[in-house]
């Protein structure tokens, strides 16, 4: 098998794995408090990126950071995993799957409008355009259509999934700027990030749970495949591509086989308003992006 073909194989699985994220959520959700599934689900994602940084080796590196990126990935760590899961398992647990999913994936957009201040890039009229653009779709999806519906709509819950879209952005900004391995970024901040969920949920009476109806297989989903091992799944697919580019517009097939699983496991009427917000959202988002690499 070539390095290409090892590429697109290693694609397809994250986006299977990925796909299937917003249906463990909300299965896990209708047992569990988000801050419940929260903190189970980031102690198998810590044990899994353990055994896999052992494995490659990668372990050992972390002895040799500084008292000075131990503080900033720690740091990173508070951002995600623990407040980015917080607010959007909150946000999951509010909304219908296909709102609360298709809104999430506006954060290359959030990132596109941060990079102004923040990197000093410009935002051109195509670029405007293009965040205009996703924003309309993700407007589409919230109201399903109808532009009288917003008093009818839980807006706590929509503004807890667009405020998950400007916590990754910051978080992927602020990540990007520490050249470390991106496995010992992952590592210590799921160490950061468990001991934060675990202390919140002390706080919140939410560490006795009764494990007799314990939706195991969701929740381990959730920390095998959304928090851990695809991402070094994905960052594979990328190093084996001939054009990362292009696999990386693959992963965009994500949410449409999202959509389709929370139609197939949960029952939910998928709206033709959410594909039709959602083509827009990934159109914006494609568009940004080609206008920035121009």
């Amino acid at each position: 098998m070539t390095s290409q073909q090892q590429s697109i194989l290693y694609t397809l699985m994250t986006i299977l794995f990925w796909g299937g994220a917003a249906t463990a959520f909300k299965t896990a959700l209708q047992q569990l408090s988000p801050l419940a599934l929260l903190w189970h689900a980031v102690l198998i994602s810590l044990a899994i990126i353990l055994l896999i940084t052992f494995q490659n080796g990668t372990l050992k590196q972390v002895r040799l950071l500084s008292l000075t990126q131990w503080g900033y990935l720690l740091l990173l760590g508070s951002i995600n995993p623990f407040l980015y899961y917080v607010i959007l398992f909150e946000a999951y647990d509010r909304l219908p799957g296909q709102v609360a999913m298709s809104l999430n994936y506006l954060w290359p957009v959030m990132l596109a409008i941060l990079s102004v201040p923040i990197l000093h890039h410009r935002l051109g009229a195509r670029g405007f355009f293009a965040i205009l653009l996703s924003f309309t779709g993700s407007s589409l999806i919230a109201t399903r259509g109808n532009p009288f519906a917003w008093a009818s709509l839980d807006l706590t819950g929509i503004a807890l999934a667009l405020v998950s879209t400007l916590v990754w952005a910051v978080y992927w900004l602020l990540s990007a700027r520490i050249r470390i391995d991106a496995e010992i970024k992952l590592l210590v901040g799921f160490i950061s990030g468990s001991l934060l969920a675990l202390g919140y949920a002390f706080l919140q009476y939410q560490t006795a749970i009764d494990y007799s109806n314990f939706p195991w297989l969701a929740v381990i989903y959730v920390g095998l495949f959304e928090m851990g091992i695809t991402f070094f799944i994905w960052l594979k697919a990328l190093q084996l591509a001939d054009n990362a580019a292009r696999i990386g517009n693959l992963i965009y097939l994500t949410p449409f086989l999202s959509l389709l699983l929370l139609a197939l496991f949960l029952d939910e009427s998928i709206h033709l308003s959410t594909l039709a917000g959602l083509l827009l959202i990934i159109t914006g988002i494609l568009f940004q992006r080609n206008d920035r690499n121009r």
